[in-house]
């Protein structure tokens, strides 16, 4: 009986290792099965790693397979990244073809968790703080045929995914929720205003919230966002 346990843990290990995605991730399976879930897909910023948003997955309601990514960009040892952003003077530059290639990989990822989680199509949600926010944008305004909603903790909306996002009747549809502190030294409150204003004009409004706070995740930002992530998928 003992050597059947462990012959059926060893083949589901097996299978798990044998299942090739775009990226490597973490996840909290749901605690209430569906036959068809909605997931979250949270993603870190600059230097960090899929731990980090990964410890709030027993926050997000039970119905819900939560996935935290890692960046393809390693850059020391447990630090991550989805291009390299260069602050020399002043304002964030980043790499464009790095950034590309990343929201390419995000894109495929999607796809491939849908497939081996056989989640709901129509409730497939981004979360991201920081460059994960950023990536959280970029993705979804090219591609909102397959994302319900985004929430941008702490990000910005790049001058050059603008030109590449769908039209306004292609984005109609989209949730959006943005959460900045005021006191961020490193991605101003601006960067903020400025992505809620062109969203506007898209014809979307999203759900907008500002803290006295710096480049940070407070409790009161995740509790806003949960909120927010129940409401829209209802």
């Amino acid at each position: 009986m003992k050597a059947a346990i462990v012959l059926l843990l060893f083949m589901t290990m097996t299978t798990q290792s044998q299942t090739k995605t775009s990226l490597h991730y973490l996840v909290r399976e749901p605690k209430i099965k569906t036959q068809h879930p909605p997931v979250i897909i949270l993603m870190h910023g600059v230097g960090s790693n899929e731990t980090d948003l990964f410890s709030l997955a027993d926050q997000f309601p039970d119905n819900f397979l939560v996935i935290a990514a890692r960046g393809p960009l390693t850059l020391s040892h447990d630090r991550f990244g989805w291009f390299h952003v260069d602050f020399g003077s002043g304002k964030p530059v980043i790499n464009f073809e790095e950034h590309e290639r990343s929201r390419k990989l995000i894109t495929d990822f999607i796809s491939e968790i849908k497939t081996i989680y056989n989640v709901d199509p129509t409730q497939v949600y981004l979360g991201g703080f920081s460059q994960g926010g950023i990536m959280s944008y970029s993705v979804a305004l090219t591609n909102p045929e397959l994302i319900k909603g985004i929430a941008v903790m702490s990000g910005r909306l790049l001058q050059e995914i603008r030109a590449l996002a769908k039209t306004p009747e292609a984005l109609k549809n989209l949730e959006v929720f943005i959460s900045h502190g005021k006191e961020d030294a490193l991605l101003g409150i601006d960067y903020a205003h400025d992505a809620k204003q062109w969203l506007e004009q898209k014809g979307i409004t999203p759900e907008y919230h500002e803290y006295n706070a710096a480049h940070q995740l407070l409790p009161q930002m995740t509790t806003d966002m949960l909120l927010w992530l129940i409401k829209t998928s209802k």
